[in-house]
């Protein structure tokens, strides 16, 4: 069940009090919801985000490479890419070298986008770590990086 206020959200990591991926996945959703309180005017929802970020670093990408970037199902970005070509933020064309992949183009509309979207996750950003000094920060991102390539390696150990 969604909880509704801050002090809920907080008492409610309590009851998993040593889960990480429980404490993660709290701060995914925060993130999340303040930045599409901002995104979600100009079309753009939280399940979209991830994708237009990637393709604002490169576009003109097949799906299948975008769908490895975001660490997703080829179906999971079909869905979503559905989604941002009916709110006109992409176009797909097949590949002439090799018409069995369909690339991934950003519309001029999307382009236009960047310059107003991205500054909300430095916003969201500043806002989660207010408080925190720099060297507290980049300790976190570094605590981060490191669970997260553990988890990787614990994942690939297991597919062996």
């Amino acid at each position: 069940m969604p909880t509704s206020s801050k002090a809920d959200r907080a008492t409610a990591y309590w009851a998993f009090e040593d889960s990480l991926g429980y404490l993660a996945r709290l701060i995914f959703r925060s993130f999340s919801t303040l930045r599409e309180a901002q995104t979600r005017a100009h079309g753009v929802s939280a399940g979209h985000w991830p994708f237009l970020r990637q393709l604002w670093r490169k576009d003109g990408i097949s799906q299948h490479v975008l769908s490895r970037r975001l660490v997703m199902q080829d179906a999971t970005t079909a869905v979503a890419l559905r989604g941002l070509e009916k709110e006109g933020l992409i176009h797909r064309r097949v590949n002439r070298r090799d018409r069995r992949e369909t690339l991934v183009y950003l519309t001029p509309r999307a382009r236009d986008l960047a310059d107003t979207l991205l500054p909300v996750t430095q916003e969201v950003q500043a806002a989660a770590t207010r408080g925190l000094s720099p060297e507290e920060v980049e300790r976190l991102r570094s605590l981060l990086f490191r669970i997260v390539a553990n988890l990787a390696e614990a994942e690939s150990s297991t597919r062996c």
